[in-house]
């Protein structure tokens, strides 16, 4: 017998210590994340500027800049603990089950008598519409801080109570009239194909991703926040005119009303990687930059679409599907995993002695996919710890790739001017543990980006 074989042999056992194995993975990745928060607090408390940067951030910008960046170290840590304590009395109490009963209870109560012998998949959706809003409840507090309290605090949020509760309400009812029939037609495909379902499972996902990207910008977006054509005048024609110079098939330029959640600055742009595109730009951006400082971010920007980095995403996004997907075949059908979480097939072994538990659950249909797809994304989190910090390195070289891109068209002054501004403006972090950076950041920071782009302050220069 191979060691795989033996693994295999090991996992199918009925007492195989399932929850054990993820509680102790939920305990071990809290753990880690708080060590990294740990050591980026360290760096934080030591006050010190990047010497990149002495001549450009006063003394009370930088720390109130360290200021805010401790306190959401603080929140982060809180709101960690908050999740990791939910998860364990999940695990522990069979939460799960009992959610799934109430899920059962809502669909035949909702479907007509005649489809009283509800599918899995119906039975599947009412679940995760009480888990779901289970959830949403759970957060309240931990986003009502977040936004009223912490950016509160530090003149950031915008929000009033009135648009939070509106903005979770119209979230909540997009997430039934759009991801219900995303995950019907998910999980369908799961029971058609049974066990040959990789293939078809991983096209339906691309093309979600695809009218994702197509509709979202167009229609969902909208229903949040105000997009209003830009107005004629010297910044239009500058991007214009660089949209002309570089090739790129610009289509719209749009403000969105961000000013209205909070008062930090972003700009972007939308559409798939060989289709016309529309411009984004913040309100807070256009009244924050000069035009030169606004048209260096959009070169850094479509130098992102002239490297395909886009496309390049999507791609890898869709190896990372197949490999996940593919593992899910190793487990999905595990019996003494569903058991373990008080889920039961109706002709196992164990499945006599659950029926006399109204807490736990006993199919007649085959395999709850849904919840087995929960429990493996709990057993996932090592590795996908680890892939996050592959991502965290492709990404900040995408990043320095279009710093690059708009360094040779001759931004490289007002891009590290703009760079600037938006750090002052948003209270970036300044000073980055190494280890912490690399598993948390996307871009590179502030004075690793400037060193790249060659600024050198103009106080120095005298």
């Amino acid at each position: 017998m191979t060691f795989l074989d033996y693994i295999s042999e090991a996992i199918q056992h009925p007492n195989f210590p399932w929850k054990k194995i993820i509680i102790g993975i939920s305990i071990g990745q809290f753990v880690f994340e708080t060590y990294l928060s740990y050591r980026q607090y360290r760096v934080l408390s030591k006050k010190q500027l990047p010497s990149v940067l002495e001549g450009e951030i006063d003394k009370e910008t930088f720390e109130k800049s360290e200021e805010y960046s401790r306190a959401k170290i603080k929140f982060s840590v809180v709101s960690d603990l908050i999740s990791l304590i939910q998860n364990l009395i999940f695990v522990k109490y069979d939460v799960l089950p009992k959610l799934w009963n109430i899920g059962k209870f809502l669909s035949k109560n909702i479907f007509p008598a005649k489809y009283q012998a509800v599918s899995v998949v119906a039975q599947s959706l009412m679940f995760l519409f009480t888990l779901s809003n289970l959830s949403t409840v759970l957060s309240l507090p931990v986003s009502y801080y977040s936004h009223f309290v912490l950016e509160e605090k530090f003149g950031f949020n915008k929000l009033t109570i009135k648009l939070w509760i509106i903005d979770m309400i119209k979230g909540t009812l997009l997430g039934y009239i759009i991801g219900g029939p995303i995950l019907y037609f998910f999980l369908k495909i799961f029971d058609y194909f049974e066990t040959n379902f990789l293939w078809y499972i991983c096209l339906f996902v691309l093309v979600v991703q695809i009218l994702a990207m197509v509709f979202i910008p167009v229609f969902i977006m909208p229903l949040f926040n105000k997009f209003t054509p830009l107005e004629d005048g010297d910044l239009k024609v500058s991007i214009e005119n660089l949209a002309k110079d570089c090739g790129f098939p610009l289509d719209k330029i749009f403000v969105i009303d961000g000013s209205k959640r909070s008062s930090h600055s972003n700009a972007y742009f939308t559409g798939l990687p060989f289709t016309s595109k529309r411009i984004v730009l913040f309100d807070t951006l256009v009244n924050q930059s000069s035009i030169k400082e606004i048209t260096a971010v959009l070169a850094h920007e479509i130098g992102h679409w002239q490297m395909n980095h886009i496309l390049n995403m999507l791609v890898i996004s869709q190896i990372h599907m197949i490999a996940i997907f593919k593992l899910f075949t190793s487990v999905y059908r595990n019996e003494s995993l569903y058991n373990a979480f008080g889920f039961f097939v109706k002709n196992s072994d164990t499945a006599s002695t659950a029926l006399s538990n109204s807490n736990f659950v006993v199919f007649t249909q085959g395999f709850p996919i849904l919840i087995g797809f929960i429990l493996f994304n709990d057993l996932l989190t090592p590795l996908e710890c680890i892939l996050q910090f592959g991502m965290s390195l492709l990404q900040r070289k995408q990043e320095y790739q279009a710093d690059g891109y708009a360094k040779k068209l001759g931004f490289s002054k007002d891009l590290s001017r703009a760079l600037i501004t938006l750090q002052i403006k948003n209270l970036s972090t300044m000073s980055v543990d190494k280890l912490y950076s690399a598993y948390h950041y996307s871009h590179p920071t502030l004075a690793e980006r400037l060193t790249a782009l060659e600024y050198v302050s103009e106080k120095k220069k005298e």
